[in-house]
Formats: structure tokens, sequence, C-alpha cells
């Protein structure tokens, strides 16, 4: 193959994400540190091509280092109360104008337009304003939080009506009130209830993790909220992973699609999870976008696509269009983001005990994560519940695979009537049997 030009071919498999993500509205939170530390010019760029894709853009930002870094020369140490500033007469000012200078950094970079640039030719227009209403959090904990504010409400149809005239929509960590007042406000609180007030398609969170780990270090994919909350219990309160994690949870609760975890560290972080498969974060979703299912007759095509390479390599029996749409009713798939990347059959028997476990195939892309043993194991569960007693399967390649998973070899003698008649004694596959406790 090719590969003089390797992006080409990431080219071509996002074309599907290109077009499931035109119209789609994001709401995407980039933590201050991102700024402080330089990668605003490579994230602007990106939000310009999403743009230029035809996303609905709203970007919220945090300022957090940046106004740490304003107070300290001012000499005023900020009170703090789990992660929160007190935002007092003293420091608010300063809070508004890092807040002010930040959306202004912003709005001229997102201008850019000058030759021998990525975004030259792309013309944005970024709009900002009163769009969040707040309130005080009050006296917490017996602690006057003064003008530290949270979310009341936000003005979700003034928004929309600036998406709707393509234009990006720019939301700093301020909330007003209807007495005219200021308050400041943690920026994945802002990104959080906007995203539930528009129901975004995406509500994406930039900060320094790359997602959520398990016990053994390996990068969760995809959680379910309620999955993912016992990690809020651990979290330190006030700390990112608290806030961003509390914000993902209860918009995934609360009507936004999905909820992505990213790392502002990584520089393909943001475009690798929304133009893959399989992403470069963790996703928060009620709903998995890797399923377990009944097979349908729409997954035919993708079912022949799953096949045909094994098929070729003489690991399954060849089977026709004509026999899947006849026996698409013993199949199970595991679907992925709309695509099949596993099956398995269950062919019973009149007047047997036993029924065929058949064409269990997994894609290669997505192998060693157990997808084989699910299968098998709802099959198992499908089998028992009609009573059988047995499960048979015929394998020339992977006999050591159904070893592992309770098999054992056994004779021709010991299938149904109509499975030994019909067996290929050319193909030679060998006979392996598990029964059922």
């Amino acid at each position: 193959m090719d590969t003089r030009f390797p992006f080409v071919d990431w080219f071509r498999n996002s074309s599907p994400y290109i077009n499931a993500h035109r119209g789609r509205t994001f709401v995407i939170l980039i933590e201050g540190e991102a700024m402080a530390r330089g990668r605003g010019e490579q994230l602007i760029q990106d939000l310009a091509l999403l743009h230029t894709l035809g996303v609905r853009l709203v970007v919220v930002f945090g300022t957090r280092p940046q106004a740490q870094q304003v107070v300290e020369i001012a000499g005023i140490t900020p009170e703090t109360h789990q992660g929160r500033w007190v935002a007092d007469a003293m420091l608010m000012p300063h809070i508004e104008r890092v807040a002010a200078e930040q959306r202004l950094w912003l709005e001229a970079r997102l201008s850019l337009g000058l030759p021998n640039t990525p975004m030259h030719g792309v013309e944005l227009t970024a709009v900002s304003g009163n769009l969040v209403m707040a309130k005080p959090l009050g006296v917490r904990d017996g602690i006057d939080f003064d003008h530290s504010g949270e979310v009341r409400r936000v003005r979700a149809q003034a928004i929309s009506a600036l998406l709707e005239r393509g234009s990006l929509v720019i939301l700093p960590p301020l909330g007003f009130s209807s007495t005219g007042e200021v308050f400041d406000l943690d920026a994945s609180d802002v990104a959080q209830h906007t995203a539930m007030a528009l129901s975004a398609d995406k509500l994406i969170l930039l900060g320094e993790a790359s997602g959520l780990f398990d016990q053994s270090g390996q990068l969760q994919r995809q959680l379910t909220p309620a999955e993912a909350e016992p990690l809020l219990g651990q979290a330190e309160p006030g700390s990112e992973l608290a806030r961003h994690l509390g914000a993902a949870c209860a918009a995934a609760r609360h009507g936004v699609a999905r909820t992505h975890l990213l790392s502002w560290h990584d520089h393909d972080a943001l475009l690798g999870e929304l133009f893959t498969r399989d992403g470069v974060g963790t996703m928060i979703t009620q709903h998995r976008y890797e399923q377990l299912r009944d097979a349908e007759l729409a997954d035919i095509g993708g079912l022949l696509e799953l096949l045909d390479p094994l098929e070729h390599r003489g690991m399954l029996v060849p089977r026709s269009r004509e026999r899947l749409e006849h026996e698409i009713d013993d199949y199970l798939v595991i679907e992925r983001d709309g695509m099949i990347i596993g099956c398995a059959a269950l062919h019973t028997f009149d007047d047997a005990e036993m029924a065929e476990l058949a064409c269990v195939a997994v894609h290669d892309g997505y192998r060693g994560g157990a997808r084989g043993e699910l299968l098998l194991a709802e099959i198992e569960r499908r089998a028992r519940r009609l009573g059988l007693s047995a499960l048979f399967a015929l394998t020339t390649h992977t006999a050591h695979w159904f070893f592992e998973h309770g098999f054992r070899l056994a004779d021709i003698d010991t299938l149904p009537m109509l499975k030994r008649d019909t067996y290929n004694h050319a193909r030679k596959s060998k006979i392996l049997v598990k029964t059922l406790g």
C-alpha cells in the first residue's frame, strides 16, 4: 500500500464523522492552564476547523492561573474553600479584568486570517455577552462567598439564535444577576449548564488528565454516569477531576448525548476524539456506543464486511447475503458507533437438545477486549433459556479458544442428524462440544 500520504487514509476514515458532526452543537471547555501553557493557538486552529466543517460551537474558557498571577502581583492572597475562591471586593476587579483580557485574546486569535496561517480564508464571528445568569453561593460552612456564584440560568434561546447565524459563542467564567452584579463562576459549571440548556450533542472538557483510568492504569474509553460517579467520590473536592467529572456525569444524565474528558497536553486530543472510531479520552454517556444486541436485516451489509476477510482466510464458511437474511434471527452482533465489530449465531435443530454455536467473529482491530467471551456468554444464556443441554461448534483454526472456554473434542455421531448429514468432510473441521450446566 502507498503510504506516502498517511493522512489521506485518516481523512477517508474520518468522513463519516465529518458528516455526523455537521450541524451539531458542541460545548467545549478549555481550562485556563491550556492558555497559560501556550496551547491556545493550536486549539483555536482546531476550533476554526470544526467551525468550517459545520459544527455549532460554544467555547467556555477558564482563567484561574492567569488570575492567580495577577493577584499575586497585587499582593492579594485569595481565601479558598473546597477549591473555590472567595471573590470579595478586593479580588473581584482582578477576576473581571483577567476574564475580559482572555476573551479579547480569544476573539483576536479567532479573527486571524493572514496568508500562510492555518486560518487563512476562515471568517469567524465570535460573540460573547450576558448569556449566563448567576446567583451567589451565599454562606457555605460558615463562609460568606461574596461574589463567588453559581449558574442560575443559561439564555439558551439567545445562544441558539447566535449559533443559527453561524457565530461562535464565547462564554467567560462570569455570570450576571438581575440586580446588575457580576459573579465569579466555575468554568466547568458554566460548560455543564450551557450544554444542558442547549441539549448539546457533546460536552467536551479539556483539562490536565487524559481521561479516567482503572486500578491497573488502563484508560477507560467509555463509562455510564453510574459507572463514573464512584470515582467522583474518590476525587479531592474542588479539584479539576472532581469538577470535570461532576459536570460530565450531570450533563450525561440531563440530555447531553456524549461528554468527553480529554487532555489539552495532547495536541491531537480534540480532533482525535471526534474523528476516529475509538477516540483518545474517556466518554461518559447514558447510551453505550458499543452494545451487544440482536441482529437486524439492516446489519447484513456490516456482517458481510466483517465476515469477508475471515472467509477469505478459510476461518469461516462463506455465507451469502441470502443465507444471512434467512438466518438473521439466529445472530447477535456487537455494534460500535454504527459499525458491526463482532457477531455469533445460535442455530437450533428440531428434536435436538443441542444447538450450534456458529460464526463467532470479532473484527481484527477489536480483538483482545473479551468480546468473544461476551458473545459466547450471551449465546450460552440464550441456549439455557431454550432448555438446551449442550452447544457444539465446528472449527478449523480456533480450536484452542474453544478448549479454553470449556469445549471438548467429539465425533460426528454426537451431532444432530441434520448437521451430521451436511458435515463437510473435505473441510475436516474439528467438532467441539460444551455441556451447559
